[in-house]
């Protein structure tokens, strides 16, 4: 079992680690009841995680003689609102959940970005473990305590900075992740290449093949360098004042073209088009080679992930949903661009005109 440690401004409760290993769901349980003491807990998962997941871990935490039961809820992006956090909130009341409750969130994205936001307002906090299934929780959405929900005017415009106690990654859940699951992950690893270290695009580059295969110690490694460079950042802009804003490469466009597309394209497949068009606009701006931006798209497309966007969607919608980003100031939107790969910057001076000519040459490629 690997271990990292979050360090936030040297504040104890705040700091936590993540452990990363292949079969370490047993060292787990453990590792809760040693660490992380409850007088009962929740585990919050989605239909799909639960069938495959949910007694595995309840025997497991019981074994350990721990007190738990399992709130479901739909699987799917549709299921982060605030209809279901009422709905999750009323059940926890109902089951006796108060603040010696620990809230465990199993699954991927949307499970781990709707209970750690239940936690930090449910009785004004409760404290809460991420154990992600999904690879791209694992590498990027389990760490950092970014939690959300959706409004119907885009995504995750409803949240909190709030922290889990604890991280606990095992690869062998990565083995049941459908095939567009695990390439969601694969944009968010590509993401970490561009815009902290060109040795990892390369390595990307180089063994797609490998990873794309699911070798565990290859995934592993993989998940280690960018938790490493995820922890690294938020440890020096927990609250995304200023460094942390890189992380968001490619995400103020994808998650317009998520909410544009009504959720048909999931967030990795958004990603994915939001990093090659910013890669176009630095080529447009004359930060970025063309070349450079070519390798971009070229790894993207060896992930299994888009790289033309369909021709039935509006980009009056896409550049509204842009325009409602939450990150924008004083109407500035801060958008990330890149000089080379591994070299980000934040530009605040992009126009809707540009984006617009770049998305519709990614549509006219559709059809070409």
């Amino acid at each position: 079992m690997r271990t990292l440690k979050v360090n936030l401004d040297k504040k104890t409760l705040s700091s936590y680690e993540i452990r990363m290993g292949k079969g370490i769901l047993d060292r787990v349980m453990l590792l809760i009841a040693k660490n992380h003491k409850a007088a009962r807990y929740v585990i919050v998962t989605d239909s799909n995680v639960n069938r495959l997941y949910g007694q595995v871990m309840i025997a497991g935490m019981e074994k350990a003689g721990l007190k738990t039961f399992v709130i479901e809820i739909p699987a799917g992006e549709s299921s982060k609102n605030i209809t279901v956090v009422m709905d999750v909130a009323g059940r926890l009341l109902a089951e006796g959940a108060d603040r010696e409750t620990m809230l465990i969130a199993l699954g991927g994205g949307v499970v781990g970005d709707l209970t750690g936001f239940i936690a930090s307002v449910y009785m004004r906090s409760v404290p809460y473990i991420q154990v992600p299934t999904t690879l791209i929780g694992q590498l990027d959405s389990a760490i950092g305590g970014k939690t959300a929900v959706d409004l119907p005017q885009g995504k995750n415009l409803l949240g909190t900075f709030y922290q889990p106690r604890a991280v606990f990654a095992d690869v062998n859940f990565l083995e049941t992740l459908p095939d567009r699951e695990f390439n969601n992950g694969l944009a968010e690893m590509i993401k970490y290449g561009i815009i902290e270290d060109e040795s990892l695009f390369r390595r990307l580059e180089e063994d797609m093949d490998a990873i794309k295969s699911r070798d565990s110690g290859m995934l592993l490694k993989m998940i280690e360098t960018c938790c490493r460079i995820k922890k690294s950042i938020v440890e020096i802009d927990e609250r995304e004042q200023g460094l942390r804003r890189i992380l968001n490469f490619g995400h103020t466009l994808g998650h317009a073209l998520e909410a544009a597309s009504d959720y048909s394209l999931s967030h990795g497949e958004g990603v994915a088009l939001g990093m090659i068009a910013a890669a176009r606009l630095s080529v447009i701006m004359n930060y970025l080679s063309r070349v450079e931006s070519d390798r971009v798209k070229s790894v993207i497309a060896r992930a299994g992930l888009p790289t033309t966007i369909d021709a039935s969607l509006s980009m009056d919608e896409v550049i509204r949903r842009f325009r409602a980003d939450k990150k924008k100031r004083d109407d500035v939107i801060h958008f990330v661009l890149i000089k080379k790969i591994g070299m980000p910057f934040v530009n605040g001076s992009i126009h809707d005109q540009q984006i617009a000519d770049v998305l519709e040459e990614m549509k006219d490629e559709t059809v070409s």
